[in-house]
């Protein structure tokens, strides 16, 4: 499986022919979209869903049942549930967790699902839901109003995965990035920083 990780936290998945993009939005690049077979939308919110990218596209998209994407083009979404197991771009995928974590109190929550994909791609979206199943390959959150660098790196920690890679960081400076990679890579077996545009 060849990944390819994006401005913040989309990510393209790319596999025995088949294409399939999680989380493009606002801030990714349109070309992780070319040639894509099939879209995942972990949540509603703009920096992980592009509406009117995704409504030219023409490819299924899925999404968490219950999100309330914004209505500015015709887009026709496959609603998700929690534990929901389906194919997408010819991946298997299995939809995990539920609630986009706490921002602060009082401030309504929406649904967020993760994705695990073909054999133990884990991307969680805006949540840190350890799945009960084996996870390969981690995309790690790397800064989020929602989340504390700490909670990331627990996170990580109690996955236990072969491969890790940080996702959600596009809000973070060069100096602070440098911290969360360092963090990262003295806490975190397996993990390496990928920049916009690169391949693992």
């Amino acid at each position: 499986m060849r990944i390819t990780k994006y401005t913040h936290s989309c990510v393209r998945v790319e596999h025995g022919g088949g294409v399939l993009v999680i989380d493009p939005g606002t801030w990714s690049e349109p070309r992780a979209l070319a040639g894509a077979d099939a879209v995942l939308v972990t949540h509603e919110h703009t920096d992980h869903v592009d509406v009117l990218r995704l409504a030219g596209l023409g490819v299924p998209v899925y999404a968490p049942e219950g999100a309330r994407l914004p209505d500015l083009a015709p887009l026709s979404v496959t609603p998700v549930r929690v534990g929901q197991r389906f194919t997408a771009a010819g991946f298997p995928v299995t939809a995990v967790g539920g609630r986009h974590a706490a921002v602060h109190d009082g401030q309504p929550g929406c649904a967020n699902l993760g994705y695990l994909v073909g054999d133990g791609l884990y991307h969680p979206g805006d949540a840190l839901h350890v799945p009960d199943e084996p996870v390969q390959t981690l995309l790690i959150p790397g800064q989020a109003s929602w989340m504390r660098l700490g909670e990331a790196i627990e996170f990580a920690q109690a996955i236990r995965p072969r491969h890790a890679y940080t996702i959600h960081d596009a809000q973070i400076n060069e100096r602070g990035l440098a911290s969360v990679i360092g963090w990262l890579t003295e806490t975190v077996p397996g993990y390496r920083h990928l920049i916009a545009g690169e391949t693992a």
